[in-house]
């Protein structure tokens, strides 16, 4: 037992402590640790143990903790002496940046307490817990042996500098990090990925034209000095038919300036538009009615379907609110009382609404990525500020139906052209700088998690994996990067150019005629999140790919569609120029669905279209566009989904098909719970040996009663058929639900007990007969 009041520290000590901190400033090893340029050691304990997590092997791990102005790091007792040759790294593999870190926890004798910059603790901590912004829990134990002065020291350096985010307090961290002359140089001589498309020339626009096929489209440089919108990028993709003078009158016709404009082509000859909505009070001429149904229409002139994402679609408020939910029920809190009882756990995680979120996602990029199929057709995605669920929504389509945006450098070029080039508010949505709680909401986090259940279901499908995953989700909780610290293109070229600019309203956005390029940035050069070798070592960064089979080309198309002769078998009620509104699964053809269309030509559209887009529901159907499309299926030949790389992988959506994302939001849950010594760390947790006692007798199970075919395949399509029911386009796509429940072959038991574990695991359920994910955590078991 320690003593409750430790000896103070000596002076001599401190001095000598400082002294041998300041031989870091220039970088290199100190105590063991190898230092970036201009980092300092405030403080180190010596025989120190961490509580490794299941991703890591569990147990405890003895070592030395150390508290720099950057970072937290831990050194472990047998790892191999720091390499000066060795390339820079920002962040170790025991390491968290004290920026991540959200609040500080000590253990002591029978008592807890929270620790704050004005904490004066009265008694020698046992334990230390740090609570991370990326749902981590890091645990450190301290040993008999540590000296007290040491502990109570180290514990009071990291509460004071750690932080929390607040007006200011990212900028130095940011100059901790990366501000010393050394680093700076580093950085600026470190050359982009020249294989990944970065969206931000017009080069590398025509790339993303040229790889998609996407012919009858032009790269538009009319937003080059960003005086049309200041959140769309410098460079637009638009319709060859439209002129660039044309093109300037269609922006003060939509929100922002955000006019229709082209993201990806499918194979089969779709476009996919995104656009915000139309502005109020604006009055129409002919000739900008001519101009903005060519844009609107693309490269097809005989439907083109609206797709309302504000109706469906949960709001930046509502997935802040459920995020939040979800995190205070998954990493808990030892420094208070408050915790869930097993026996409902589950019904408070459907009560956070993350998973409903998550499934309303994926059905709404579900709808769009078989309207897209259907060829022939421009689809495009409406939202009333289009910097939001437009991203989730357009990048899940593609991730879908594009194989290549399921390899690593395609997802993340999908990222740069839907999110980073496109507009997303990543500043203002993860609120670094706490300035603005409102606009605050983890839409990317949300998109990430759909993706992930998309490679729950499909693994065999992507190139990336699990753990890229997890590290972009980590990664976005670093304000480290330029991918997360801008809300448009048009901010990060200002910061990248340390150039104020200047508006007038005849020549709009300059730069200064004589900018003083002798001045140098007083912000550190900032690095893109894509850099992965400055968080992680090759070893960790091979495990983001794995091995998938190779894609074959699309087919060639023919008049912008597989089958020429599909027009002579178009219903006669899909008039060409046809503009339709998909709205909760269902068809409909609203008055006002184009201002310019509701009210007489060329007059003002006052009251018309609505800002918010909370339409009423048309009662107008139209059976015309669902002939047209069943047509179109029905005109194609059959092909294997399993054969068809194109085919869009569409998830099921039932309850125990979307489980919740264990590796990233279980990775504190055990340490939040009760642990108190090493020694439980050699005995498994009792919910632990209860599944696995369930796990033998669902084998036993399976081996005395033989799996029946007929069953299974029974059961598959009741599975696909309640999961799809509420939307006829699913009926579209044949054979979607044998990809994602494959009938087991003869003589292996059916898989209905491995989907109905799913729900608890948050994994694909395992292929081998009867056999349930080993890795159970207790909130999972409950």
């Amino acid at each position: 037992m320690r003593d409750e009041e430790p000896d103070m520290p000596r002076a001599r000590k401190k001095e000598r402590m400082l002294n041998q901190s300041r031989m870091s400033a220039r970088g290199g090893d100190v105590f063991g640790l190898r230092c970036l340029p201009g980092e300092c050691v405030l403080q180190r304990a010596v025989m120190v143990r961490k509580k490794l997590t299941a991703r890591e092997g569990r147990g405890w791990l003895s070592g030395t903790l150390f508290c720099t102005q950057f970072r937290v790091a831990f050194v472990p007792q047998d790892a191999p002496k720091a390499d000066d040759n060795a390339e820079t790294i920002l962040l170790g593999d025991h390491d968290i940046a004290l920026a991540s870190i959200e609040k500080v926890v000590v253990v002591g004798p029978n008592r807890t307490k929270l620790v704050s910059p004005n904490t004066w603790l009265k008694f020698t901590p046992e334990e230390l817990v740090l609570y991370c912004r990326d749902l981590r829990v890091i645990c450190f134990l301290f040993d008999r042996l540590t000296p007290d002065a040491q502990v109570i020291e180290i514990t009071h350096t990291i509460a004071k500098t750690y932080q929390p985010l607040k007006p200011g307090a990212m900028l130095s961290f940011q100059n901790a990090a990366l501000g010393s002359v050394e680093m700076k140089q580093f950085l600026s001589n470190r050359r982009r990925d020249a294989h990944m498309n970065w969206h931000e020339t017009a080069a590398e626009w025509e790339r993303e034209l040229e790889r998609c096929s996407a012919t009858g489209w032009r790269v538009s440089s009319v937003n080059d000095r960003f005086e049309m919108s200041t959140s769309l990028p410098r460079f637009i993709v638009v319709p060859q038919k439209v002129l660039d003078t044309e093109l300037k009158k269609s922006f003060a016709h939509f929100n922002d300036g955000r006019i229709p404009r082209w993201c990806w082509r499918h194979p089969r000859g779709s476009d996919l538009l995104r656009m915000a909505s139309f502005q109020n009070n604006i009055y129409h001429e002919k000739d900008d009615i001519r101009h903005l149904e060519l844009i609107l229409f693309g490269c097809h002139s005989s439907v083109c379907v609206v797709v309302e994402l504000g109706e469906e679609l949960p709001s930046p408020a509502d997935i802040q609110l459920a995020h939040g939910r979800l995190r205070a029920l998954c990493l808990g809190d030892i420094s208070t009382s408050v915790t869930v009882p097993d026996d409902k756990w589950l019904s408070t995680l459907e009560a956070t609404r993350w998973l409903d979120y998550t499934r309303w996602c994926l059905k709404k990029a579900s709808e769009v990525a078989c309207l897209l199929r259907s060829g022939h057709m421009t689809v495009a995605l409406q939202e009333a500020e289009d910097r939001d669920m437009s991203c989730l929504v357009s990048s899940l389509v593609q991730v879908m139906c594009d194989p290549h945006c399921r390899s690593r450098l395609g997802f993340q070029s999908l990222v740069q052209k839907e999110w980073v080039a496109a507009g997303h508010r990543f500043y203002s949505r993860t609120n670094f700088h706490r300035e603005n709680d409102k606009e605050e909401a983890p839409v990317f986090l949300l998109f990430l998690d759909c993706v992930r259940q998309l490679w729950s279901q499909y693994p065999a499908r992507f190139q990336l994996t699990d753990d890229f995953l997890l590290a972009l989700h980590d990664s976005a909780h670093l304000p480290l990067f330029s991918t997360f610290l801008a809300n448009s293109q048009r901010e990060r070229c200002r910061r990248t150019q340390n150039v104020g600019q200047c508006y007038t309203p005849v020549s709009g956005w300059r730069e200064p005629l004589h900018p003083d390029s002798s001045l140098e940035s007083p912000d550190p050069p900032l690095p893109p999140v894509w850099d992965w070798s400055l968080q992680y070592c090759e070893q960790r960064q091979a495990a983001f790919t794995q091995p998938v089979a190779q894609t074959p080309a699309p087919a060639p198309l023919l008049n912008g569609n597989l089958n020429s002769q599909l027009d002579a078998r178009r219903p006669s009620d899909a008039i060409p120029g046809s503009v339709f509104l998909l709205s909760r699964g269902v068809f409909s053809c609203p008055v006002n669905l184009l201002p310019w269309r509701g009210g007489s030509a060329g007059g003002s559209i006052s009251g018309v279209y609505r800002k918010s887009h909370r339409r009423a529901p048309s009662c107008e159907s139209v059976p015309g566009l669902e002939r047209l499309l069943k047509a179109l299926s029905l005109a194609e030949t059959p092909v294997k989904p399993e054969l068809d790389p194109y085919e869009p992988l569409l998830p099921l959506l039932m309850g125990p098909c979307v489980g919740l994302w264990r590796e990233c939001y279980h990775r504190g849950a055990l340490h939040a719970q009760a642990f108190s010594h090493p020694l439980s760390a050699n005995h498994r947790h009792p919910l632990e040996l209860l599944a696995g006692e369930v796990r033998r007798l669902q084998e036993q199970l399976a081996q005395q009663h033989p799996a029946d075919d007929s069953r299974s395949a029974h059961d598959a399509n009741l599975n696909h058929n309640a999961n799809n029911s509420s939307s006829f386009l699913f009926s579209g796509s044949p054979g979607a639900a044998a990809i994602a429940t494959p009938a087991p072959a003869s003589g292996q038991a059916p898989k209905e007990n491995a989907n109905k574990h799913t729900f608890l695991s948050g994994h694909a359920s395992d292929t081998r007969p009867g056999r349930a994910n080993s890795k159970l955590t207790k909130s999972d078991a409950s």
